[in-house]
């Protein structure tokens, strides 16, 4: 009995470690969202600093030319390969309404196991604080990204 409990004791250490590894270290694709975001349709990328933290750089190049940076935590769902993630970040734009201010992110990611290749949903609400304060919660995005071990 003791020597079982060492044993799944064991198997359940190395399986809780396995799973909060992340499975790619950078990744580069497109971000499709709401047009009410300032920043919408997007090139991203993202880069893991640790194994949980990552650092995503998004560049709209619509009407207005605006960026994106985040700073993201990623935690297992059910797989290796499957996760939740939150962070926050700023944002600013360049053209068109100049405006910058902060965002929040709230979002599930995948990465498929046998092909380089991730996507996520999420959910990116801006604050702009500068000219005129206001919210904006229509941010929802889906994105593709190929990734790089």
């Amino acid at each position: 009995m003791k020597k079982a409990g060492i044993i799944c004791t064991t198997l359940f250490s190395i399986l809780i470690g396995t799973s909060v590894s992340a499975q790619y270290k950078s990744a580069v694709g497109v971000r499709f969202s709401s047009k009410a975001a300032l920043v919408n349709n997007s090139v991203s990328l993202k880069y893991f600093f640790t194994e949980k933290t990552a650092v995503e750089g998004l560049i709209t190049f619509n009407d207005p030319f605006a960026l994106g940076l985040l700073v993201e935590q990623h935690k297992p769902l059910t797989t290796d390969h499957f996760t939740y993630f939150y962070g926050g970040g700023v944002y600013a734009g360049f053209s068109g309404p100049r405006r910058a201010g902060l965002q929040g992110v709230i979002g599930l990611d995948y990465k498929i196991p046998t092909i380089p290749l991730n996507f996520s949903i999420d959910w990116k609400p801006e604050l702009t604080i500068t000219k005129e304060f206001s919210f904006e919660p229509q941010a929802l995005g889906v994105s593709a990204r190929f990734t790089f071990k």
